[in-house]
């Protein structure tokens, strides 16, 4: 007579699950649902980030990726929902727009790590938090970026926010625009343009293409 299969032993020695394990799958689960909610997939989303893959790299430019508006117009078919969404995620502070000062009537696009990543360099490149007046370059970091979204900010408004971390001088504003982090507008000079900083060789090759 055949015997049993020694396999049918096994789901007796299967581990019992314990309230531990529920609680771990239900954590798991959250955390799924909390990526689907922060990540945005549609055609906008999309072109920015095969966009960003594609940004051309150069020698001895250190630049964090950058898109310019005009080329995403031209790759999403539908403008105004490009424009819908460029101003939703802004709002996010998925991404940051920038006012080119080149001439040229377009924006920079930037997402907001990357231009995170991009004024640590330029303030490292301008002298690093060491030299005299550096402490506006933490004010910067915490209360303007995160406060103001838009592409330019007034001289009243920048002032208000520095503020926040501590009295403010002429020379705290000449260090931020030293680094490429501000540029003053020509027409007013109580206005000034948020910059990305060293993007210049970069940007003439875009222009180019």
């Amino acid at each position: 007579m055949t015997e049993p299969s020694s396999s049918y032993s096994l789901p007796s020695k299967k581990r019992q699950r314990s309230p531990d394990d529920n609680e771990h799958s239900l954590d798991r689960g959250r955390i799924c649902l909390s990526l689907d909610d922060n990540l945005t997939f549609n055609d906008t989303m999309i072109a920015l980030q095969l966009m960003r893959t594609q940004f051309p790299k150069l020698d001895k430019v250190l630049a964090q990726p950058f898109i310019l508006q005009s080329q995403l117009y031209s790759s999403v078919k539908d403008r105004t929902q490009v424009d819908r969404d460029l101003e939703s995620f802004k709002k996010d502070k998925v991404l940051r727009i920038f006012k080119l000062s080149s001439g040229q009537d377009d924006h920079a696009i930037m997402f907001m790590d990357d231009y995170l990543k991009q004024v640590s360099f330029a303030i490292k490149r301008s002298g690093g938090k060491d030299q005299d007046g550096s402490e506006v370059f933490e004010w910067f970091e915490r209360y303007v970026v995160p406060s103001k979204l838009d592409v330019s900010i007034t001289q009243l408004e920048l002032c208000s926010l520095l503020s926040q971390g501590g009295d403010v001088t002429d020379k705290h504003i000449t260090l931020l625009m030293n680094a490429g982090l501000l540029t003053r507008q020509l027409i007013d000079p109580n206005i000034y343009w948020f910059s990305i900083p060293r993007i210049g060789p970069i940007l003439k090759g875009l222009s180019q293409e």
